[in-house]
């Protein structure tokens, strides 16, 4: 039961606001206090209740065996005596309801926001207003380990931009945050982790932390509403403007609410969407389709409705973006002239033609052997490199990754975890042309529950959830099953027996406290991520791997792991004869084995300019703190990882690229890792585009460009056989016989042309 703290006889209006409170603890001695943070309402039978778990002792309530305890409230602290709550006894303190009163007009404007990871309580964000121009915000989650801890305060001028920003903290990786902003005398100063910089300012323009909480969101909103024509320039680079998207009445606890929906274009490829109240406080915001929400408890049952009105707003915008970009021939296509790349063989043959109709190839010959039909559209490849479509095997599909794929020439995917309230609307609209986006098969996500629990609704504990879970995915349309981390290890074995009943195949995180031989051994037919081929080899000194240690063991002790050792070649003969694939993203370890000086991942520099400004800012996950001592050691890191990988390879186990990560380009880099390693650059382009085919078994129309086989194809400006690197050339791509042009899409996203002079 919660605390209870008398304060006296009143009739007053019930207030709310955020409680900070401090005690003993039972069984601790007085001089070693935890505290919390909980939430002040005032309730009838005249009594304070701070709500909250106490980190030691589970709620506050489990501290009565001490008299007394201090409460703070913003700057008013006082310390008040635990009462029983009768009325009989509330006249003994008539003092406190000066107190009380200060204590209110102070919370009014204080907030604590749930973090939630697909619905599920991950952390929260408390906004303390001090005054009408400063705030203090305290910023944590957990998301397996990861998650930002940010303590961050700020002061905004009367137009309602930042003046003084300050933060402290770590960010998601757990990298140190200390982060500065001001602006004094028309003179701007700023630095981070990765920029510091200084200069006058002729105009007024809005300073974008890197390291914040999401209320600046918020901030940014109501300062882009007070502009001239709602639009400012960013610092250190770029410009921001918002539009009105709509309203939306939520029925919360304590009655009806009025959100109004806001669109900020700028931040990134595609508009990001903020909810403020009728009185301008930030109400809710969410990202990535759902998958982060921040919001207050109240708002909670809204969610789905906030959630719902985005993915409108977003389909609409994609809709448009799909109008304008896809060109789809009035009869049939012809590419003349190609390099075809055949991945069966390994031959790229010149001088060839492709015949188009409708959505399939109906030919592929010598030029001279195909006659032009009549009032074909024709496509002049001038010997360029003609490959069938890209596969990328690991993603989690939000807003602007569809038209990045296929940008990068990914006409096939599979997405590992997603939101399962809206994902299948997405893909239908791939499907159905109105979402520029690849052909995508779905792995559905089930973990266990537990502090380090994975971000899904389809949290299992028992048998019966687990099949339940199964079941629900196979009748949706899912292919696959993807577990994760905190799943029992005993519940696997009862998933992958349902889940190969229905069709489906079985991947996912090795679970803890298990190895990747016994996850292989209980039915896994898929690895995802190669970190758990090295934590094979430290099982059991390692269990515990829902943690940060999946990653950090990796750090400290890959390297102690060769090829040559006898019992990785035994591990490796093991995976192939139960003919077990991996999906290794390289690329994402590259970024977590790279500069901690530089966020942007080590794949990604060579287009990192061209990106929009607050997207580079804002690159990948950053790599992991090197522990004092340990900087060698990770440093031998990734190259031990590839060393496996050539080593799977040759050995015979199936690989299958996957980013996890930036859409598209992260694949070419995936691609360009693997031929780093030693795999010759022909098999790359097999595993790139046949083999996932082969894998999710859907070869019969994919991953080879001949007759009967769906138009599904990249024209490559170069010769990825001789240089990996010239995979990224994406000219054209085709799927199903419809036309993108990349540097169109692009454009549309806010990223500069590849080629000088590159327009639409």
């Amino acid at each position: 039961m919660p605390t209870s703290i008398t304060v006296g006889a009143s009739t007053a209006t019930r207030p709310r606001g955020t409680v900070r409170w401090a005690c003993a603890g039972t069984g601790r001695k007085p001089s070693d206090p935890h505290r919390g943070t909980g939430h002040l309402r005032w309730k009838p039978g005249l009594s304070i209740l701070a709500h909250d778990r106490c980190p030691a002792q589970g709620i506050p309530s489990s501290c009565d065996g001490f008299r007394s305890r201090r409460i703070d409230c913003d700057a008013a602290p006082w310390v008040a005596q635990r009462m029983p709550t009768s009325r009989s006894s509330m006249h003994k303190f008539p003092v406190l309801l000066l107190l009380f009163a200060t204590l209110t007009a102070q919370a009014a404007g204080d907030r604590e926001d749930q973090v939630l990871l697909q619905g599920n309580i991950a952390g929260k964000q408390v906004v303390r207003a001090v005054g009408t121009d400063q705030a203090r915000v305290d910023y944590h989650y957990n998301d397996r380990g990861r998650g930002d801890d940010i303590q961050a305060q700020w002061r905004l001028d009367g137009n309602g931009l930042l003046v003084e920003y300050k933060a402290q903290g770590k960010n998601y990786t757990k990298a140190e945050v200390n982060e500065t902003f001001s602006l004094r005398d028309g003179r701007a100063s700023w630095k981070n982790a990765s920029e510091q910089g200084d200069r006058p300012l002729a105009s007024p323009a809005f300073f974008m932390p890197i390291s914040a909480p999401p209320e600046i969101q918020g901030v940014l909103v109501r300062a882009l509403l007070k502009a001239p024509g709602q639009r400012l320039p960013l610092l250190p680079s770029g410009e921001a403007r918002v539009e009105r998207a709509g309203t939306l009445r939520i029925n919360a606890p304590g009655g009806p609410v009025e959100l109004t929906h806001y669109r900020v274009i700028g931040l990134g490829f595609t508009p990001s969407s903020v909810w403020l109240r009728g009185d301008g406080s930030t109400a809710a915001v969410t990202y990535a389709s759902g998958w982060i929400s921040i919001l207050p408890e109240e708002l909670d049952p809204g969610l789905p409705d906030i959630i719902a009105a985005q993915e409108r707003a977003d389909a609409q915008w994609s809709a448009k973006l799909a109008r304008d970009l896809t060109h789809q021939p009035k009869g049939p296509l012809l590419i003349r002239n190609a390099r075809v790349f055949d991945p069966r063989d390994l031959a790229a043959t010149p001088g060839m033609s492709v015949l188009v109709e409708g959505e399939r190839i109906i030919r592929v010959a010598a030029d001279a052997l195909i006659p032009t039909p009549l009032h074909a559209e024709v496509i002049h490849a001038e010997g360029r490199f003609l490959l069938p479509g890209l596969w990328d095997v690991h993603k989690h599909y939000a807003e602007a990754d569809g038209p990045l794929d296929i940008a990068g020439g990914v006409t096939s995917s599979r997405d590992l975890a997603n939101n399962t309230d809206n994902f299948i609307e997405r893909v239908k609209r791939f499907d159905a042309g109105t979402e520029i986006g690849p052909r995508v098969s779905m792995a559905g996500f089930i973990d266990g529950a537990g502090p380090y629990a994975g971000p899904t609704k389809m949290l299992v504990s028992t048998p019966e959830q687990a099949l339940k879970a199964v079941d629900w995915y196979a009748d949706h349309g899912y292919v696959q099953i993807k577990t994760y981390s905190s799943l029992k290890p005993e519940l696997f074995p009862v998933i992958a027996d349902r889940a190969h009943e229905r069709g489906l195949r079985v991947s996912g995180h090795v679970p803890a406290f298990v190895s990747a031989r016994q996850f292989v051994e209980a039915g896994a037919d898929e690895i995802q991520h190669i970190n758990f081929i090295f934590l094979n080899f430290m099982y059991p000194r390692v269990q515990e791997t829902r943690n940060m240690k999946r990653l950090t063991e990796i750090g400290e002790h890959a390297y102690e792991y060769t090829p040559d050792q006898p019992e990785v070649q035994e591990f490796i003969a093991f995976l192939k004869r139960h003919h077990t694939v991996l999906d290794p993203t390289l690329a994402v370890f590259e970024d977590l084995s790279g500069d901690p000086d530089d966020p942007v991942p080590p794949g990604l520099r060579s287009i990192a300019h061209r990106l929009p400004p607050q997207v580079q800012r804002n690159f990948g996950f950053g790599a992991l703190p090197v522990p004092k001592g340990h900087e060698e050691a990770y440093a031998k890191a990734f190259p031990s990882l590839m060393r496996m990988l050539k080593a799977l390879h040759d050995g015979g186990v199936t690989l299958m690229p996957g980013t996890d990560g930036l859409a598209g380009y992260l694949l070419h880099a995936e691609l360009e890792i693997y031929a780093r390693a030693g795999i010759p650059n022909a098999e790359v382009l097999r595993l790139a585009t046949l083999t996932p085919a082969q894998v999710m078994g859907v070869d019969k129309d994919r991953g080879v460009i001949a007759p009967g086989k769906l138009a599904d194809m990249v024209l490559i400006d170069g010769d990825p056989l001789k240089d990996m690197r010239d995979i990224r050339n994406v000219d054209l791509v085709l799927k199903g016989g419809k036309i993108f042009d990349p540097a169109a899409i692009e454009q549309s996203l806010g990223i500069q042309p590849r080629k000088q002079g590159q327009t639409r």
